[in-house]
């Protein structure tokens, strides 16, 4: 029989670590490296070698916020050029195949499932022989990434890393083109160490010799830490200049991406572009635009104004509902969120006709500071903070793609619960235990305060929060979670707003449900 996309996908997640791995990985870390020589057995056994990953002509990113953007904006000017791209990132927002793209879309879901298969029934095959183990989930992608960029003749892939750079499954990358690191801060603690100079020692782990490394501007011990990395790998380092310092000879710089923030992620993108065209195949170009020269050919430049990466820092407007999605996770990203939001917030509500109720939808995972995040979005002023986990619909609907069998449902409240606590000690009103409307043993609602609300889901938050004024959302055939009408009487400024704005941050996977329900176009 055919194999179907659902099938792929619901395998691809028995392959997800739960809980208890999760502790053994934690307590091998005393011997990374092993993790490294573990992917070249897997990389063998799926039918790949090293030296083939030679002829992929990588771009390789790491950095602790902006990575994924440098990739989008790195990947987007180059195929302006005509190259045909790869690009290999993570987390998905709604479909696991958005990790994987050809020429900046997401791999079709036939090529997806003929490629899964391929890879994962020669791992199954070699399985007996190798003590029945298999790949990791993030190992799997990254072998099937790679597998995928070789059959599918990309000119370049663009590679970011998942959790380091040291010790990460993509850094069996031996001779990439050149490497770049994004914006430092603190994140992965438990696997990356509690200070900026251990994580940016890990990062450093991606440079290689004589292959030219970029940076944006760090925090001192971090770029010391980087500087003597790059030197005990002979690898040529650079610090890359401000975006200011770019004159284009084609007007002013554009980026498709909004924020601040955004400008390091686009000069770094223009370094590593630049850099892969001077080594791979246009040294011409190198005679008027070097490393920190100021002229930069138009082409590099509109690629930045063309890219487009959902999830950060994007704007999606349905009627009276406008929705503000980012998906920051840690101190300096949730920094840059409020910035960008308050900013961009503001200019929508001078244009609004009447008055506007604000909104933030939020969750954290993991080892994450929640309350710290959450105290950073005070100055937002928001009517109502709601929290939920990051389960699509509570409803029993199997969404594969959005499986995470790490973490239990009741963790998952738990923290909705303790994020929201903090947000009310955040304003003052004390710790009172939240009364809940339980209902089927899932839904959570607190039944006072109109300020903090907790649901069992995202479709159920949203619902709530929109009142039906989102036509995509007002959808019939999407179950409406019921709810007490004490709770509904608490609506009545969402439902006499002329609009509503809603920011929803603090998780990458909590943005992804929100946009599988507001942007069908995600799911197809």
């Amino acid at each position: 029989s055919i194999k179907q996309l659902p099938d792929a996908i619901c395998t691809l997640n028995t392959l997800q670590t739960n809980a208890s791995a999760l502790e053994q990985v934690r307590r091998e870390r005393g011997h990374p490296q092993l993790q490294l020589q573990a992917m070249r057995g897997y990389l063998e056994r799926a039918g790949l070698t090293v030296e083939e990953l030679d002829h992929l002509n990588i771009i390789h990113v790491t950095g602790t916020k902006g990575k994924g953007s440098t990739c989008a904006f790195t990947e987007q000017i180059l195929r302006s050029y005509g190259f045909r791209t790869g690009f290999y990132s993570s987390p998905h927002l709604v479909q696991v195949r958005e990790r994987i793209r050809i020429n900046g879309q997401p791999i079709g879901k036939e090529l997806f499932t003929k490629y899964f298969w391929q890879v994962y029934g020669r791992l199954e095959e070699t399985k007996d022989a190798h003590r029945g183990t298999m790949p990791a989930y993030f190992r799997f992608l990254t072998i099937l990434a790679f597998h995928v960029f070789l059959q599918e003749k990309v000119d370049l892939a663009v590679i970011e890393v998942g959790i380091g750079g040291a010790y990460d499954c993509t850094n069996i990358i031996r001779r990439p083109w050149v490497c770049g690191i994004s914006s430092l801060g603190i994140d992965h603690t438990q696997i990356l160490g509690d200070t900026i100079e251990k994580i940016a020692w890990q990062k450093g782990g991606i440079f290689k010799p004589r292959v030219p490394a970029f940076t944006v501007r760090q925090p001192e011990n971090a770029m010391d830490v980087l500087k003597d990395r790059a030197k005990e790998m002979s690898c040529p380092l650079w610090v890359c200049p401000d975006l200011e310092d770019y004159q284009a000879d084609c007007g002013p710089l554009h980026l498709g991406l909004a924020g601040q923030h955004q400008r390091a992620n686009a000069s770094l993108a223009l370094q590593l572009s630049h850099t892969w065209l001077q080594r791979r195949c246009l040294p011409a170009i190198s005679t008027h635009w070097r490393v920190h020269t100021t002229e930069s050919s138009c082409r590099l430049v509109l690629g930045l104004a063309d890219t487009e990466w959902p999830g950060r820092n994007q704007t999606l407007k349905h009627g009276a509902v406008t929705y503000f999605l980012d998906g920051a996770h840690t101190m300096r990203s949730m920094q840059a969120c409020v910035h960008w939001f308050r900013e961009t917030a503001a200019q929508h509500e001078r244009m609004a006709s009447g008055t506007v109720a604000r909104v933030l939808l939020f969750n954290a995972t993991g080892e994450r500071d929640s309350a710290a995040m959450l105290k950073l979005l005070l100055p937002c002023h928001f009517d109502f903070a709601v929290f939920c986990p990051n389960i699509t619909e509570a409803i029993a609907s199997c969404n594969a793609d959005q499986q995470n069998f790490n973490v239990s449902v009741e963790n998952m409240l738990t923290r909705c619960l303790d994020n929201e606590r903090s947000w009310r000690l955040h304003h003052g009103q004390g710790d009172n235990s939240t009364e809940l409307l339980i209902d089927n043993g899932l839904s959570l609602v607190p039944k006072k305060k109109a300020d903090t609300l907790v649901f069992p889901c995202i479709l159920s938050a949203l619902q709530w929060i929109t009142q039906g004024r989102d036509p995509v959302l007002a959808d019939s055939s999407k179950s409406v979670l019921e709810v007490k009408p004490s709770i509904m009487a608490k609506a009545a400024l969402l439902c006499n707003a002329t609009e509503i704005h809603i920011l929803i941050t603090g998780s990458l996977h909590l943005v992804g449900g929100v946009l599988k329900h507001i942007d069908p176009a995600s799911s197809k």
